[in-house]
């Protein structure tokens, strides 16, 4: 039976968990379910106030008639008691046997029994004393006594009180009186019961309560109607700008009237019109630009063969030349070294946004590839004597990848690292799960500002244009980068701080048909800030000046 009641309490706890969520996911984003409660909440407070306060002037209205008919009916009940007092008891000097006639005289000839008649004031219990003589009546010994001491003074006093009845407990409006008698004063207490009171105020009671239960609701439903006049064309409104912020932009309002609804519709209507052809502007100019960039590029690749084999002949003569003229040579090589890298990043560009780049997948192990990443960095690395440590698991971690397009994201992630590392330590981590393969490229040099990780895959955008950069960038390494992933199916993300170096994470599904929910990696890497103390012991390349390199496992 215990087990019993555990369980249907721990199913009410949980059903009402799950109400609460239902109605905060509601509160959260729904203004009409916040305005409605709200509503209601307010109104059901002021009809509580208002019912109160009716309850209260009722209450005493009703006890304030009660007194003035029970005094009344008190003082013409005294004046008969003590015409029959004179009459029964003439000349004795004691009360006692007279005060229970005079009750039976009192209660016969104004037929005011609680139980044989009504008076003015309603029904009422006599009660008489005397000093030195027993009270007589039902409720004899029960006159509260701070009331017997008003009335013994002389003063008529009233008291609403409870008392034990015949029924049980009954509250009761005592009026008690001090009249003289031939022998000693003569105390009278008219008790009047308050039943019909209490029934006629929990009548109120119930009404005032049916009907502020109704008007709560009513304002609830009038509220709830007005104001789904003024949310719908606001729902339909952000429906419609979610469509049109997918692309659809062929969507728009409908206005109906002249009201501030139908303005709001004009007004949205005119600047989804200017959106769609600032848009169709922008696409016809990007197009435009893509197709001047794969043109130039193209046109360009002819005279730049040319040019590269002219200057390859001078360079295999330059020693027969002067020194200032084979150093030009040099440099000429050098700078059609650049140009030759750039039209391959713009012609590679050009082709990722016609859309005619197709993944060549196949299983590979991804450490190989981060290794071979880390080998083709390692003349960059030497120049500026840093140390490339590599964060990876023991194990192979195969996965179905492009590895050539995979292995350029890593060689421009690794270069871009080098270059604005400032000669520290650059932290390679290398994680995989059952569905991705992530990999992580730490470095702790001049980092990023805040919202510069989104701007760092923008093309040809730098960070501080008048930084000497020592690769030779061409600016589009983290473009194209980003496309290659996007071409996975997976994500590339930059992470920053000024000062505390930046991190790019690659994540990659570990199959085609695998959906990336989240990275085996964080952004950036545990234990990353601190590079010279890696989380775990990790393979180490260190690539020096002249070629040299040391492996340390």
């Amino acid at each position: 039976m215990a087990t019993t009641v555990t369980e249907r309490a721990r199913r009410f706890a949980a059903w009402a968990r799950r109400c609460s969520a239902r109605f905060g996911t509601a509160w959260r984003r729904s203004l009409q379910v916040r305005v409605v409660t709200s509503c209601l909440a307010l109104s059901a407070a002021v009809v509580f106030v208002l019912g109160m306060l009716l309850q209260v002037q009722i209450t005493d209205q009703l006890v304030t008639t009660k007194r003035k008919a029970a005094i009344d009916q008190t003082a013409a009940s005294a004046g008969e008691l003590r015409d029959i007092l004179a009459k029964t008891s003439p000349g004795q000097d004691t009360l006692g046997p007279s005060l229970s006639d005079a009750l039976d005289q009192l209660v016969s000839a104004r037929g005011g029994s609680l139980h044989d008649g009504r008076s003015g004031a309603g029904e009422f219990e006599p009660v008489i004393s005397a000093t030195g003589v027993d009270p007589v009546g039902t409720y004899a010994t029960q006159v509260p006594s701070k009331l017997r001491q008003l009335v013994e003074g002389g003063t008529t006093a009233t008291q609403i009180t409870t008392l034990n009845g015949r029924s049980g407990p009954t509250t009761f409006l005592v009026v008690g009186t001090s009249l003289t008698s031939a022998s000693s004063p003569v105390q009278l207490y008219l008790l009047f019961p308050l039943t019909s009171e209490k029934q006629t105020l929990s009548i109120v009671q119930v009404a005032v309560l049916v009907a502020g239960l109704v008007l709560v609701l009513l304002l609830a439903g009038i509220v709830n109607l007005v104001l789904r006049q003024v949310v719908r064309p606001v729902r339909q409104a952000a429906e419609i700008a979610d469509r049109f912020a997918t692309g659809d932009f062929s969507e728009r309002m409908r206005v109906v009237g002249e009201d501030d609804v139908a303005r709001l519709g004009d007004s949205y209507n005119s600047m989804a019109d200017n959106i769609a052809e600032q848009i169709r502007r922008l696409e016809e100019f990007s197009q435009l630009q893509r197709r001047f960039t794969s043109d130039v590029s193209h046109e360009l690749r002819t005279p730049l063969t040319t040019v590269r084999m002219a200057a390859d002949v001078l360079y295999a003569s330059r020693e027969q030349f002067p020194s200032g003229l084979a150093r030009s040579t040099e440099l000429m090589v050098d700078e059609l070294d650049r140009f030759e890298a750039l039209l391959t990043d713009l012609l590679e560009i050009s082709r990722l946004d016609a859309g005619v780049e197709e993944l060549s997948i196949e299983s590979v192990d991804v450490l190989g590839v981060v290794r071979s990443a880390a080998d083709s960095v390692r003349g960059i690395a030497g120049i500026t004597t840093t140390e490339i440590v590599l964060d990876v698991p023991e194990n192979e971690t195969p996965a179905s990848i492009d590895a050539r397009r995979v292995e350029r994201i890593l060689r421009n992630l690794l270069a871009n690292a080098v270059d604005h590392g400032e000669g520290k330590p650059v932290r390679v981590v290398l994680r995989a799960d059952r569905d991705a393969v992530a990999i992580a490229v730490r470095d702790y040099g001049v980092g990023l500002r805040v919202g510069e990780e989104e701007l760092v895959f923008n093309r040809f955008w730098r960070a501080d244009p008048s930084r000497n950069r020592r690769t030779g960038g061409t600016g589009l390494g983290l473009a194209i980068s980003l496309e290659d992933a996007r071409l996975h199916g997976g994500w590339l993300e930059a992470w920053g701080r000024p000062d505390q170096g930046a991190c790019f994470r690659l994540t990659l599904p570990r199959t085609p048909e695998a959906e990336l929910t989240a990275s085996p990696v964080g952004l950036p890497p545990v234990g990353s800030a601190h590079p010279d103390a890696p989380e775990t012991e990790p393979e180490r390349v260190t690539a020096r000046s002249g070629g040299e390199e040391v492996t340390e496992q």
